[in-house]
């Protein structure tokens, strides 16, 4: 794959496309162009990391390595799902537990039934897919509970008046939300192939596979997501809400 390879002055040159988004929020007063400078700086220094680590993980081919690899994305994702949430009463907690059951459950199916092993250069970057998207779950969870808390305060606090237990007057609440977490990896399952083509199977096909078992690893990857995305969403949905009530069961927000 020669040809793929990238040269230094490519890739400086190919900041241009960074000064365009910059150029875009200068021009319309966004105030994103510090965020974007700051946020390419970091994806340059962490991906410079990254690599060096992977490289000697996959070198080294260990077992508990390779798990405490896993471990350590999805702390970071829940980390970063956590902030997102609007509510100052969040728990990195129900983050953490969240993606945890969703990315090793995802996981422990690919692996049962055969379409992944136990390899560093397979686990890893697939726990890494599989953490993202629920990271991504996660947060738009919480804004929607957030939202949603706002929007339908007056017919929860109804349910509750007329005695409805907690977790009931919250359903809506909680269906609402949770349908809007899942809702982008449902519509991208949609269009897989017609609007994108997914980046695990162009990688596959550029690396000479056969493009019949890359569509095929795609496929698996499309239910990976969504696998990931519903146990993801429910789960972080359900521990958070709570948090938006006191001890005595009223709302506190």
């Amino acid at each position: 794959m020669k040809d793929l390879n990238i040269s230094n002055l490519s890739l400086v040159l190919a900041f241009a496309m960074v000064m365009i988004s910059i150029g875009i929020s200068t021009h319309e007063k966004l105030g994103l162009a510090k965020d974007t400078l700051i946020s390419v700086a970091r994806a340059i220094i962490q991906l410079i990391i990254v690599g060096y680590i992977l490289r000697f993980i996959l070198h080294l081919d260990n077992l508990w390595l390779t798990l405490a690899a896993t471990l350590v994305i999805i702390f970071n994702a829940s980390w970063n799902a956590n902030k997102r949430d609007p509510n100052p009463k969040r728990k990195l907690s129900n983050s953490l537990l969240a993606l945890l059951v969703g990315t090793y459950v995802t996981l422990g199916l690919l692996l049962a039934t055969g379409v992944i092993k136990w390899v560093p250069a397979q686990i890893i970057p697939i726990t890494g897919m599989i953490a993202g998207n629920g990271m991504v779950a996660c947060g738009l969870c919480y804004r929607a509970l957030n939202n949603s808390f706002h929007d339908l305060r007056q017919p929860l606090l109804e349910r509750l008046a007329l005695g409805s237990d907690l977790k009931t007057a919250c359903l809506p609440i909680l269906r609402r939300s949770i349908k809007t977490a899942m809702q982008p990896t449902i519509d991208s399952a949609k269009t897989v192939g017609l609007v994108s083509l997914p980046g695990m199977m162009s990688g596959l096909i550029f690396a000479g596979v056969n493009p019949v078992n890359a569509i095929k690893y795609q496929i698996v990857i499309t239910f990976m997501l969504l696998s990931a995305t519903g146990i993801s969403s429910v789960i972080s949905c359900y521990l958070a809400y709570k948090n938006y009530f006191n001890e005595r069961i009223q709302l506190d927000y």
